[in-house]
């Protein structure tokens, strides 16, 4: 994504989180702005929507020499009749601010030439597609200062980012309720125009948004939609600046510490003083890593606390503000309830189909989940020499990680020295290049926000045809977004001189940086981390689909991640990871096959405990908006949905409060399990070609059916496209341990 106008965030909620980050308001600039945070030879048809690659002035029938320069990949973009650009960042509180003034007075001045049209001069071109092109262009901008404003080094850009951010957002809410522009284009709707594929699709979805924005509404009730949208955009961009500087910070001494790896203590940063090591409970790695490894139980829960109460006197007050604004608009514009709302564009279509597949999955998960749990407490009940032991929820990562060791053999932690970070990267290159007929080449950004930014440029290793960039910034540092995302900055969009844009995106993530005797060593979930976050970044690159609306990852909600899900697949592949995966000292070691399956049998042993942790992100995220009532005690209700569904959070804790889905993914969290069914079943296409995951015909099949397109067709055509079939849930029931065998 791709919160509020500005943020979606595709993540896995509040300890480890990977995604898009996608910015835009919640109706027509909802998707006319889409900036992506977000497969056979393609040919143009009518039902697909998306152009086909460009012809270059010359015709090559082998692989050519990839240009190796920004210039020169600017020269080869032109014979393809196409552009690539890198942006230019705004360096001071003062540009932030004076740009996007100017994005709004530059798309105000367009919008008012567009809403002076007389009906009979209406046509597609200057008024649905002008629409796309306006709102395409000011999203340049707010895309720019968006990525600034969680990764400038800069304090004061972050905070003018973030001020500059909250008046896009109250200006942008206004543009669905210019009515001099939506009687021009209801003018032109009116005349029930003979239009084709994406171009259809265009028109439909902008009139679905008129009328999600409440412009079939009398004037003042539309007003007053209007007005809680914006007061609603505002408070949302406050709770998400309150999780971004949340920060919580707890000392202990070595012996608070016992388990955790030396290789982790000894970190920059940690090492705090002779007996004094500090953790940080907003730093992902450091929560995680202490979690899944110390033996001291205390340790545990105060960590936990600490990470459960970030931003909770910050942000309690405006949840609530939040969800009662959301409510209101729901209600005033005819849905039910917010889920309602949300859910419509989205594949489940309402809150009701959402809420009941994760009640199906978490039925189905229940004997499973109770077998895990007393495994757990067995591991607890003989380390603590108390039969009664209970496991909470500060335990589960730990004794899910003992059990691995345990019985299987399997320390997370040990393996790290098979996955330095590096050769990780670069064997992932190797394969996206292999699979989808693309090459990769460094190119010197012209300017860097940080010393250690990389810049890459995507061509297809077949003609030449530049695809796209991608920055890497990838290591945490003070101020910094402390998850794992894509932030779209230039989406694909034909442009109206008839040339097309290609993608520029960043991955923003926060892997473990290097030691002063090691390399950054991933663990095996953050390499399938980062094969998820690089395949959002190829669904953004790749696109082909001609308005920005519909281009890489602007997918329904329930959908977007299933592209990358699949991707993670790779890293469990033996094969594959014979390709990188070796120790970090010896490069001749590579990760012994035994481990890979023992690995593999540990992560089913787990897989419930895991997965209803993620049942219970989305039932919390439903449940509060399915209906928002005065004075109802928010933590007390999402607390309770968590305990039912996975385990009772800790007293006096409120993890809603540091829980960044409920902006962005609001009513859509169900969508990760959504996702995970389409993306298992899309793995079978690999697993049952010739060559694997290293199989060309599948991966260009994915390239060309599900990259390419975006949503300019409907996902399910795509979907069945790709497989060759109606989609199944069998082979994600499978995934889960509770499938037919």
């Amino acid at each position: 994504m791709g919160k509020s106008l500005l943020q979606n965030q595709a993540c896995d909620g509040s300890l480890g989180s990977f995604g898009i980050m996608k910015n835009f308001p919640l109706t027509i600039w909802a998707t006319v702005m889409a900036s992506a945070m977000t497969f056979i030879a393609c040919k143009s048809k009518p039902e697909h929507g998306v152009i086909p690659p460009p012809k270059p002035t010359t015709v090559h029938t082998r692989p050519v020499e990839q240009p190796k320069t920004l210039a020169q990949l600017q020269t080869a973009a032109s014979r393809y009749n196409s552009v690539l650009a890198l942006p230019d960042f705004e360096q001071t509180p003062e540009a932030v601010k004076a740009a996007v003034e100017n994005a709004m007075k530059v798309a105000d001045a367009s919008l008012d030439q567009l809403g002076n049209l007389r009906p009979e001069q209406a046509n597609f071109n200057n008024t649905v597609r002008a629409l796309d092109d306006i709102g395409y262009k000011a999203g340049l901008t707010v895309n720019r200062i968006y990525l600034q404003k969680e990764t400038s080094t800069n304090a004061a850009v972050r905070a003018a980012g973030t001020e500059a951010v909250k008046v896009f957002s109250d200006w942008a809410v206004g543009l669905d309720y210019r009515e001099n522009v939506y009687r021009v284009i209801k003018a032109f709707a009116d005349t029930k125009p003979k239009l084709q594929g994406e171009d259809a699709k265009l028109l439909e979805e902008v009139m679905r948004d008129y009328r999600r924005a409440g412009l079939n509404l009398p004037k003042a009730e539309r007003d007053e939609v209007e007005r809680l949208r914006k007061e609603l955009s505002a408070v949302s961009t406050d709770f998400d600046k309150n999780i971004t500087d949340a920060k919580g910070t707890i000392t202990f001494t070595k012996a608070e510490l016992d388990g955790v790896p030396e290789t982790f203590l000894n970190q920059k940063g940690i090492k705090t003083g002779d007996d004094e090591y500090t953790i940080m409970a907003n730093v992902t790695f450091h929560i995680i890593t202490v979690m899944d490894t110390c033996k001291v139980e205390e340790t545990r829960r105060r960590l936990l606390f600490e990470r459960e109460n970030l931003a909770r006197e910050q942000n309690l007050s405006l949840l609530n503000q939040i969800l009662k604004l959301r409510q209101e608009i729901a209600q005033r514009l005819g849905y039910k309830n917010w889920a309602d709302y949300q859910v419509e564009p989205k594949m489940a279509k309402d809150g009701k189909t959402a809420l009941n597949f994760l009640e199906d999955l978490k039925r189905g998960l229940q004997p499973k989940f109770e077998a895990e749990l007393a495994e757990y407490q067995k591991l607890k009940a003989k380390e603590t020499g108390n039969p009664n032991a209970k496991i909470n929820i500060w335990d589960w990562r730990y004794y899910s990680n003992e059990l691995k060791k345990q019985r299987y053999n399997v320390d997370a932690e040990q393996l790290r020295v098979y996955f330095p970070y590096q050769r990780v990267l670069t064997g992932m290159f190797d394969i996206y290049q292999h699979i989808f007929s693309l090459n990769f080449t460094e190119v010197e950004p012209p300017y860097k926000w940080i010393e250690d930014l990389k810049l890459y440029a995507v061509t297809d290793s077949q003609t030449g045809e530049p695809m796209g960039l991608f920055y890497l910034d990838m290591f945490p540092r003070e101020g910094k977004y402390n998850h794992f995302a894509q932030f779209g900055i230039i989406e694909g969009k034909l442009l109206p001189d008839g040339k097309y844009q290609r993608p520029t995106v960043a991955l923003i993530c926060n892997f473990p940086p290097a030691s002063a005797d090691r390399p950054s060593l991933l663990s095996h979930s953050e390499v399938q981390t980062l094969f998820h976050e690089f395949g959002h970044a190829m669904h953004s690159i790749l696109t082909r689909a001609k308005h920005s609306r519909f281009a890489g990852t602007s997918v329904p909600r329930d959908f977007v991640e299933a592209p990358s899900q699949v991707l993670e697949n790779w890293a469990w592949d033996k094969k594959v990871l014979d390709t990188f995966a070796a120790r970090y000292d010896n490069p001749n070691e590579k990760i012994p096959e035994a481990i890979l399956e023992k690995l593999e049998e540990a992560k089913l042993a787990t897989e419930g405990t895991r997965y209803r942790r993620q049942i219970g992100f989305g039932l919390t995220d439903l449940v509060l908006h399915s209906g928002y009532k005065e004075g109802q005690d928010t933590v007390k209700i999402a607390n309770q949905v968590t305990a039912d569904a996975f385990l009772a959070p800790i007293e006096g804790t409120a993890y809603v409060a540091y829980f960044g889905h409920l902006t962005g993914y609001d009513a859509g969290y169900y969508g990760y399990a959504w996702a995970d069914a389409i993306s298992a079943d899309m793995a079978t296409v690999f697993e049952n070609a010739p060559d694997g995951y290293f199989d060309k015909n599948a991966g260009m099949r994915l390239r060309k059916e599900i990259y390419e397109p975006g949503d300019s067709r409907d996902v399910n055509i795509s979907i069945r496209k790709f497989l060759g079939r109606e989609r199944s849930n069998q082979p994600f029931l499978k995934q889960l341990g509770i499938g037919e065998k």
